[in-house]
């Protein structure tokens, strides 16, 4: 009698966590995130503390931010790998202005207001020619992310160039007792919600879960894909003011090494590189996971010449853990 009252209650415990994984694809993602911020403590205690978790928003807020701009891209199928030299040129861009111009306090929005042009500019570019003119968007993106990196290059050759002292000193100061970055974290997650709200990111995964079926439902699939691509070059912008402002320098390569990184991020939050799938939510987290990820490399003491090697394979792992509790859980 107690057998057939448990297996049904078992059943419906089953039935609750499937449904909670599907509906929250991050959660694989966020157990692990724990996981590493508790090993990070373990290490090192004031890694967790108010100082070390501001220190960790101030460094990964880019990484963050261009996550979120490769989910957008992502959702619809679709891929950007000029969005680190996307960072690189509006890092470039934005120093030079306000190097120009005095660095003030008019000058510093006026060359972030540029730094946002420029980001919508190469958005729109990769969005032209890979849905416009239906190039591969593996190949076309490559291709203009060698052209980003020529210009930011051109614009300044060399790295080092430095930022206005009231730029970075703001990006890692205080306003009222509180880091600015915790206000930049708010900011970021109220655009975040407002976004979700909007039609676009409902249709870009539409569009990822299948472009005829979308096109014969009556979306401009080709106008969708071009706002993913457009969106993905104003968070590059965004991510590139956080870098501008934690390195306080200009380098026409900044990026290059973080188009990779923001793609594993999407991917660890729990998003189809397919399209059709995915959260915004699991890419900041997946990029929090790379982070504490090279933090605990740093803490545990490994040796310089083996670090990149033990980070690769640590954020490996994470990805297959979090594939296989996820499908464990929906299974």
């Amino acid at each position: 009698m107690m057998a057939s009252i448990e297996a049904p209650a078992r059943s419906r415990s089953s039935s609750a966590v499937k449904r909670a994984f599907e509906r929250y694809p991050f959660l694989p993602a966020l157990i692990i995130l724990v996981v590493l911020i508790a090993l990070n403590g373990w290490f090192q205690p004031r890694s967790v503390s108010l100082v070390g978790m501001t220190g960790q928003i101030k460094t990964y807020l880019a990484l963050m931010l261009l996550a979120v701009a490769q989910t957008y891209v992502i959702y619809a199928g679709d891929i950007d790998l000029s969005a680190g030299a996307i960072v690189s040129l509006v890092n470039v861009v934005i120093v030079g202005v306000m190097g120009q111009w005095g660095g003030d306090g008019v000058t510093i929005f006026v060359a972030l207001a540029i730094g946002l042009a420029t980001g919508l500019v190469c958005g729109i570019v990769n969005g032209l020619v890979v849905a416009a003119l239906r190039l591969q968007a593996i190949v076309a993106t490559f291709a203009t992310s060698i052209f980003f990196t020529g210009l930011a290059l051109y614009i300044q050759p060399v790295a080092g160039t430095p930022a206005p002292t009231a730029f970075w000193r703001t990006y890692g100061g205080r306003i009222f007792e509180i880091p600015f970055v915790f206000y930049m974290a708010v900011l970021f997650a109220i655009l975040l919600v407002v976004l979700v709200r909007t039609r676009l990111s409902l249709r870009l995964l539409a569009v990822g879960d299948g472009q005829q079926e979308a096109f014969q439902s009556g979306l401009p699939v080709t106008r969708i894909r071009m706002g993913g691509y457009a969106l993905c070059g104003v968070f590059a912008a965004l991510a590139a003011f956080c870098i501008t402002g934690d390195t306080a320098s200009g380098d026409p390569l900044v990026g290059g090494k973080m188009t990779l990184f923001s793609i594993a991020a999407v991917v660890l939050g729990g998003s189809a590189l397919a399209g059709g799938y995915g959260t915004v939510v699991g890419s900041v987290i997946g990029a929090l996971i790379i982070g504490f990820i090279n933090s605990l490399v740093f803490f545990v003491g490994t040796p310089s010449e083996w670090q990149n090697l033990v980070q690769g394979a640590a954020i490996l792992l994470a990805l297959m853990t979090g594939v296989l509790v996820g499908r464990r859980a929906r299974a």
